[in-house]
C-alpha cells in the first residue's frame, strides 16, 4: 500500500475514508466518487467472487476508464482494504440487556457478531491480511473487542492478544465453513448427502485396530449433531474464555 506523505502515514484513499481528505483534483464535482468505486467492487465480489475484482472490471461496471479510478485508489491492495471495511460495516449496537454483562458475555457477543458478518460476506475471507487494521470500521470492531475487557485488570497487551486469539478462531471457522460450502455448491450435492458420503468413506477406510480414534468418533453422535448448529464454534470460544477466566480472577484479587 503506497503511503501518503501526510501525518497519518495512510494512503490518500484511506484518509478520504476517514474524512481527513477532500476528493482529488479541482474543478467540477466528478460523477465518480470513492464510495461508488468501493460499492461497485463489493457488488462484484458478492456476486462473482474476489477473482472478478480488478481495477479494469470495476471501472467497466462504473462506465469509467481504469485510469480514472487511480485518482481515488492508488492500487488494488488499497481497494481491497476499503472493500473489507465496507463489508464488515460498523459493529452492531449492543442489546439492552448488555448493561449487566461482564467481560465474558461482551466478548462472546463480539465474536458471534464478527462471525455473522463473515458468514454473510464470505468474499471478505478471500482478501489476504497484509497489515494491521487502520480503516474506520475495522478499528471500530477492534475497539469494541478491547472495550469488552475494560472492567478487568488485564494488561493492554493481554487484551490485544485476547482479541487476536478470538479473531483468529472466528476467521478460521468462517473460512472453513465457506470452503466447505463452496465445495458442496460445486459438487451439486446437498450438505446432508455430502456428510453422509464422508461418513461412509471413513467407515470403509478405517478399522478399530488401525484408527481407534476415528472409529470411536464414527460410533458417537459427533457427526449427527448435538442439537446446536454452531457447537464447534461455541466449544472453541468457550475454551478460550475458560482459559482467560483464571487470569482475570487472579488480577482482580490483587
Amino acid at each position: 500500500m503506497a503511503q501518503d506523505e501526510g501525518g497519518t502515514g495512510l494512503p490518500a484513499s484511506l484518509e478520504m475514508a476517514w474524512g481527513l481528505r477532500d476528493r482529488p483534483g479541482k474543478g467540477p464535482r466528478p460523477t465518480l466518487t470513492l464510495p461508488r468505486i468501493v460499492d461497485a467492487a463489493v457488488a462484484l465480489a458478492a456476486t462473482e467472487g474476489m477473482d472478478a475484482v480488478s481495477m479494469g472490471r470495476v471501472a467497466k461496471e462504473l462506465g469509467a476508464s481504469t485510469m480514472s479510478l487511480y485518482r481515488y485508489v492508488a492500487a488494488k491492495e488499497e481497494l481491497y482494504v476499503l472493500m473489507s471495511d465496507a463489508g464488515v460495516g460498523a459493529p452492531p449496537p449492543l442489546p439492552p440487556e448488555a448493561e449487566g454483562w461482564g467481560w465474558r458475555e461482551l466478548l462472546t457477543d463480539w465474536a458471534y457478531a464478527q462471525r455473522a458478518v463473515l458468514m454473510a460476506n464470505s468474499w471478505i475471507l478471500r482478501i489476504p491480511i497484509t497489515a494491521a487494521p487502520v480503516s474506520p470500521n475495522q478499528l471500530a470492531w477492534m475497539d469494541r473487542g478491547l472495550a469488552s475487557m475494560a472492567g478487568t485488570r488485564l494488561k493492554e497487551s493481554e487484551k490485544l492478544s485476547t482479541i487476536i486469539l478470538i479473531g483468529g478462531l472466528v476467521r478460521n471457522e468462517a473460512t472453513m465453513a465457506a470452503d466447505m460450502m463452496d465445495a458442496i455448491v460445486k459438487s451439486g450435492v446437498a450438505p446432508e448427502q455430502a456428510l453422509g458420503q464422508y461418513i461412509r468413506t471413513l467407515k470403509l477406510l478405517t478399522r478399530p485396530d488401525s484408527h481407534p480414534g476415528v472409529t470411536r468418533l464414527l460410533d458417537s453422535d459427533a457427526f449427527s449433531g448435538s442439537g446446536e448448529p454452531d457447537f464447534q464454534f461455541r466449544f472453541g470460544l468457550d475454551r478460550i474464555l475458560d482459559g482467560l477466566a483464571p487470569l482475570v480472577a487472579e488480577r482482580a484479587a490483587r
